[in-house]
């Protein structure tokens, strides 16, 4: 496995960290910050509307500059603002920290996910997306514990200058490990290293070029497939703890495990749609949108029994992240490269997360009990799961027509 890949992976989880730990640290920084928990809220909810804007504002600005050298760059605002959050004298500058550190999410995996494919021959690609995700995943499982532990023992602030420490040593990894041609086209030893643009070339890097990625009907296609199929994960997971507790009979102590369960199928999930992606893309998208699908709906009809509740929120974490390597490189694909439509599909993501949430907190609002958001996630899924299949229809229809021979 590449070293740089290994040194994006490090990225990967101090930025998952530093997203997923405030959850266990909220009540201590309300009250050392004497703000209210609606105040402290904004935390989170400020983080996910910054990295919507972040991802394609920043990659939009840096379209023209190397990308080992705009991972660099994210990666120092990433570590400035964990220290601003670590420093904080009062709640604006907590908030100003958070925003500073979520600017640089989606353009980091987004721009990331292009520089990890560079690494490995074409036909690795969505693995070596998946293993750059993979500190994502182990950062969803570890962060709320981690926080947690850490702010209990030395104090929330204690958690933020770890993580701070943590971008430290990943901005030095990827400074020194990723090889300055990643993400674009290199002769190496006479041949041409395999980079994003795959064998279409230098991928566009003026901010027109960019958008005229966006022409491709691929492009839309995915970045909605990529937005439904998020929504209907997340609009269940946002309220699950309720159905844990409410519905399954657990204790509000056990959520904090169950929650491992679920972060523990993502890592799985992660890495092995990565591999199945590689074979047939299209089609692994297809089934891991399907057994999504699937398994939120089950987890409605079951979710009075806790030991289904355990297995099906394993298999909830497992179907959810199967598609996100091949969700990303084929969008990238399909724009030939452009960072732009990479950020764009991290912006996706996270737009479906804010959906989907509404809708399940619709459905509860609305008296239909605590199962309500996995039975509409599931509905989402299965939308996305249409989305999916007319995509793959459509490129296997191009992919005919140009094998057919001109008359």
């Amino acid at each position: 496995m590449p070293s740089g890949l290994i040194a994006l992976a490090l990225g990967g989880f101090g930025i998952g960290l530093t997203e997923f730990l405030i959850a266990g640290l909220l009540p201590q920084v309300a009250s050392s910050l004497a703000v209210s928990e609606a105040a402290a809220g904004w935390l989170i909810s400020g983080y996910a509307l910054s990295v919507a804007v972040g991802a394609i504002a920043l990659t939009a600005a840096t379209t023209r500059l190397p990308r080992k050298h705009i991972l660099v760059g994210l990666v120092a605002l990433f570590v400035i603002g964990n220290l601003l959050s670590a420093v904080a004298p009062n709640y604006q500058v907590m908030l100003l920290g958070r925003i500073v550190a979520a600017l640089c999410h989606g353009s980091f995996f987004g721009i990331g996910s292009l520089v990890a494919r560079s690494l490995v021959a074409p036909e690795k690609k969505s693995q070596a997306v998946a293993v750059m995700f993979a500190g994502l995943t182990v950062a969803n499982v570890l962060g709320v514990p981690f926080g947690a532990l850490v702010g209990e023992r030395w104090g929330w602030r204690a958690a933020f200058w770890a993580v701070t420490a943590i971008g430290v040593v990943a901005l030095a990894g990827i400074a020194a490990l990723v090889p300055s041609w990643a993400g674009r086209v290199q002769p190496v030893a006479g041949t041409e290293r395999a980079t994003g643009a795959g064998a279409e070339g230098i991928p566009p890097s003026g901010l027109a070029r960019q958008f005229r990625a966006f022409r491709s009907w691929q492009v839309w296609l995915t970045l909605v497939a990529t937005a439904l199929s998020y929504g209907g994960m997340f609009g269940a997971f946002s309220y699950i703890a309720y159905t844990f507790t409410e519905v399954s009979g657990f204790a509000p102590a056990d959520v904090a495990w169950l929650l491992m369960v679920y972060g523990v199928g993502l890592v799985i999930g992660n890495l092995v749609g990565g591999r199945a992606a590689d074979r047939d893309r299209d089609r692994a998208l297809v089934i891991a949108l399907l057994g999504l699908a699937l398994t939120l709906a089950l987890f409605g009809l079951l979710a009075e029994s806790a030991t289904a509740s355990v297995v099906l929120v394993f298999l909830m974490g497992v179907t959810g992240f199967a598609g996100v390597p091949g969700m990303i490189t084929r969008v990238t694909d399909f724009a030939h490269g452009a960072a732009l439509a990479a950020s764009a599909n991290v912006s996706a993501s996270n737009v479906g997360n804010a959906f989907g949430a509404w809708l399940g907190g619709l459905a509860i609002s609305a008296g239909l009990g605590y199962t309500a958001p996995l039975y509409v996630g599931a509905g989402i899924v299965l939308i996305s799961v249409a989305v999916m299949a007319v995509a793959a229809q459509r490129a296997r229809s191009d992919r005919v027509a140009d094998r057919v021979p001109a008359r």
